[in-house]
C-alpha cells in the first residue's frame, strides 16, 4: 500500500472515530507500521490540512488524535447551529471539577470542606457526565473513595495532559471559554453524550 493510501486510511479512521484515535488503534488496523511511522503520517496529514486552510484540523488530545473544526470557521458554525445549544456546566460544577482536577486524588469530604457546602449531588453529576471517576480509596478510617479526572475530562477541554491546565484561579475562566467554543460545534458531531464534544483546533 502506498503512503498516500495509508494516509487515506488514517484519515478515514479519524473521521469515523467518536473519541481521540490512539496510535495503538491505528497500528492494530495497519499492523505493518510502527508507532513512530504512524505518528509521522499523522503529523504530515495535519500539516497538509493546515497548509490547505481546510475547514478541519487534526489535533492531539488526551493521548490520541482527533479531527476537529478549525477555530477560524466557528462563526459560520454558530450561525448553522444557532438554535441548538450544548449543555454547559454550572458554576458549582466547575468549582467542584476544578478541585478534583487540581487536588486529585481527593475525597468527597475534602471537596466539600474546600467548598464549604455539601457536594454529593455535584460529584454524582460529574460522575454521570464521565468527567470524574473513582480512582481508589484513601488509607484512612472508613476507606473513603477518592476521585480523579478522566480521559473524557481532557477531551472535553482539549488537553493533551493535565500539565496543560492553567493556574487554579484561572480554571473557571478557562473552562467557560472552552465551553463557548465547544457550544458552536458539539451538535454537528456524533457523540454518545450530548454534553461532551471536541475542542476547537487552534492554528
Amino acid at each position: 500500500m502506498s503512503e498516500d493510501n495509508v494516509k487515506s486510511v488514517i484519515e478515514a479512521l479519524l473521521f469515523a472515530s467518536e473519541k481521540p484515535l490512539l496510535v495503538e488503534q491505528v497500528k492494530e488496523v495497519l499492523g505493518h507500521l510502527e508507532k513512530e511511522e504512524i505518528r509521522k503520517l499523522l503529523a504530515e496529514l495535519g500539516a497538509e490540512y493546515l497548509a490547505a486552510n481546510r475547514g478541519l484540523r487534526i489535533v492531539e488530545i488526551a493521548g490520541g488524535f482527533q479531527m476537529v473544526t478549525a477555530s477560524d470557521f466557528a462563526p459560520f458554525l454558530r450561525k448553522l447551529f444557532k438554535q441548538r445549544k450544548a449543555e454547559r456546566l454550572s458554576r458549582s460544577a466547575l468549582e467542584t471539577l476544578a478541585i478534583v482536577a487540581y487536588k486529585q486524588p481527593v475525597t468527597r469530604f475534602e471537596i466539600g470542606s474546600i467548598r464549604s457546602v455539601n457536594v454529593d449531588n455535584m460529584v454524582t453529576s460529574l460522575l454521570d457526565k464521565g468527567l470524574i471517576r473513582v480512582s481508589g480509596r484513601k488509607k484512612t478510617p472508613g476507606r473513603p473513595f477518592v476521585y480523579g479526572t478522566t480521559r473524557q475530562f481532557m477531551e472535553y477541554f482539549g488537553l493533551k495532559s493535565l500539565a496543560e491546565l492553567p493556574k487554579f484561579e484561572e480554571f473557571a475562566s478557562f473552562a467557560q471559554n472552552k465551553e463557548a467554543e465547544i457550544e458552536t460545534i458539539v451538535e454537528n458531531q456524533s457523540f454518545d453524550s450530548p454534553t461532551l464534544g471536541p475542542g476547537v483546533a487552534q492554528d
